[in-house]
């Protein structure tokens, strides 16, 4: 045996049985072509070995990491290149994990922890996508011209640590994600966080909310297209080019900025960046009383406008009401941050957003992110349904009574009358919210769930991926509504695409995976799923699940009854 360092790419073909069932002799045709014409001569042409091949699946070893990427990159964007005349259901597309680690070999072959970590990070990676590990990751990084995205650290089985992991952006991911998010023609803006100059780290809740309530201002500019909060956060605490930064978000400008905060005084230094022409369009220095930090919001906010009026139509920023007391706003940027985190951050939230309410009873947006908590936790986490509606009922109510043109007042009240059976009403308030703020990317999404509620799966979609552009990095609630919009369309191949992603992975959204198997007829993979939701839900039952969903005709809930019985979950059950 000899032990060594090597770069090791793991890859196989997503969907091959399904492939095999189908057409047996033109599924291996297929594969033996795209081995010959296109994987192997990208494994030669950057000194690769493939050292294991069995049916569907390939192992490659390199002695570099930078060729082992190189090779990937290359080797997937031909294969989406052949793919790309067939029809969807002919395509044959690969995952690609790649992993740096020591190895044995042995007759020809290579074994060890090295293998299996890469053999797990193309279990996770997309279909047509390449997933590294953060050793691969430390050696390429500066040296490929393509993007990574932190994925974060991941728990994959027989394997004792986390593995930190990173998808490759692919050219013609990025492309299409460019030529999406600037196809409507309007002026494209994305606010980075802002860095905290505060001696005090507990400053860096105010720096992130000032950027986020600049986000929410302007993002009610007529004609402006804002990218939300979650997708230009992604950049926080990170070095950052900024035409990168305008690619990868499909915008034109760009602000940044600072905050520094003391017991008396506030400064703000912000400059807006033409990326397409990398030019600097303004910037300025915002020197305050802290008691005036709220009108200096409005004077930022208007000087931005001011400095694009070449770009935007005419028009005046909508007024808005926003916090009185200081002590009020720290307590809600705080709670907002917490709201959409995970089940244990959203009930901490709770109690910063009511004493906010209790500082300044008049302030609506902490009335609106008090109502999301809770419709959050009854609609998205499982808590009380007769507790957690009325007091989200409540809260969304008092905040459009506060104020009238708060879009997230409206959003969060339609997508409680949602899923009160109330839809009409449901529909008014998602209008009125994309009325207030057409960049309001988490009301087109409510608003796409309630098209499918409502039979309209197809516009539910169109929907859906418009809230997309807007939050081109968005949270797992994204692909968990859009696999449930793809579902009730029929696209079921596309829902397992979407709920396959890491972001969706092992949630909730898993049971809508299952039924999506098992219509395609791959029921052992949707039974397997299932048990892993019925791990994680073990009360779970189809028959109280429908009696929950407001869908208008009945043929439409029937439909993901029957792909969840057929996916092996249970009729009966305890109710939560």
């Amino acid at each position: 045996m000899e032990r060594r360092l090597a770069a090791i790419l793991a890859a196989d073909v997503v969907g091959y049985s399904r492939l095999m069932a189908t057409d047996e002799a033109g599924t291996l045709a297929h594969l033996n072509r795209l081995r010959t014409e296109v994987i192997e001569p990208k494994i030669t042409q950057f000194r690769g070995r493939i050292v294991g091949s069995a049916g569907d699946s390939l192992l490659v070893e390199f002695t570099s990491a930078i060729s082992a990427v190189e090779s990937a990159i290359h080797m997937q964007e031909a294969l989406a290149e052949q793919n790309a005349p067939l029809p969807e259901d002919h395509r044959m597309m690969f995952r690609i994990g790649v992993n740096l680690g020591d190895v044995i070999a042995e007759g020809g072959t290579i074994y060890g922890d090295g293998v299996n970590v890469a053999a797990r990070l193309e279990k996770l990676a997309e279909p047509g996508g390449i997933c590294i590990s953060r050793n691969v990751h430390d050696q390429v990084k500066g040296k490929l011209s393509c993007a990574c995205t932190d994925l974060g650290e991941q728990h994959v089985h027989n394997i004792a640590e986390p593995v930190r992991m990173y998808k490759v952006e692919l050219k013609n991911e990025q492309i299409e994600r460019q030529a999406i998010l600037t196809a409507s023609g309007k002026p494209s803006i994305a606010v980075l966080p802002f860095t905290n100059m505060s001696s005090d780290p507990e400053q860096e809740h105010f720096a992130d909310g000032l950027a986020e309530d600049l986000i929410t201002d302007l993002s009610k500019v007529p004609g402006f297209l804002v990218i939300a909060r979650n997708s230009s956060f992604t950049y926080k605490g990170k070095a950052i080019d900024m035409r990168s930064v305008a690619r990868e978000l499909g915008v034109r400008f760009v602000v940044e900025g600072s905050v520094r905060r003391s017991a008396t005084r506030v400064r703000i230094n912000a400059q807006l960046i033409d990326a397409r022409e990398n030019t600097h369009l303004w910037a300025d220095r915002f020197d305050r009383d802290l008691a005036d930090v709220f009108l200096l919001q409005d004077e930022v906010v208007g000087t931005i406008v001011k400095a694009l009026a070449g770009a935007l139509p005419a028009g005046s920023l909508p007024p808005r009401r926003r916090a009185t007391n200081l002590e009020a706003y720290d307590l809600f940027v705080r709670g907002r941050e917490l709201v959409t985190g995970s089940p244990e951050s959203n009930r901490a939230a709770r109690p910063l957003l009511e004493k906010s309410i209790e500082l300044d009873p008049g302030f609506a947006e902490a009335h609106a992110w008090l109502a999301m908590s809770h419709a959050f936790g009854w609609l998205q986490w499982g808590e009380s349904k007769d507790k957690h509606r009325s007091l989200a009922l409540t809260a969304a109510e008092r905040a459009v009574a506060l104020e009238p043109e708060n879009a997230d007042a409206h959003a969060v009240l339609g997508y409680v009358l949602l899923f009160d059976g109330n839809i009409d009403a449901s529909a008014a308030a998602f209008d009125t919210a994309l009325r207030i703020n057409p960049s309001h990317a988490d009301a087109m999404l409510f608003q796409g769930e309630m098209y499918v509620h409502q039979g309209r799966a197809v516009q539910g979609i169109d929907t859906i991926l418009g809230a997309f552009r807007l939050n081109p990095h968005p949270p797992a609630r994204y692909y968990w509504i859009l696999g449930f919009a793809q579902y009730a369309a029929g696209r079921y191949e596309d829902a397992v695409q979407t709920l396959s992603r890491e972001e969706t992975r092992l949630t909730g959204s898993s049971r809508i995976l299952a039924a999506s198997l098992a219509q395609l007829g791959r029921l052992e993979e949707a039974r397997e799923e299932s048990r892993r939701f019925l791990a994680v839900n073990p009360h779970f039952s189809v028959r109280y699940w429908a009696s929950t969903q407001p869908f208008e005709h009945e043929a439409d809930r029937q439909h993901f009854v029957d792909g969840y019985i057929k996916a092996g979950l249970p009729m009966q059950g305890q109710q939560f």
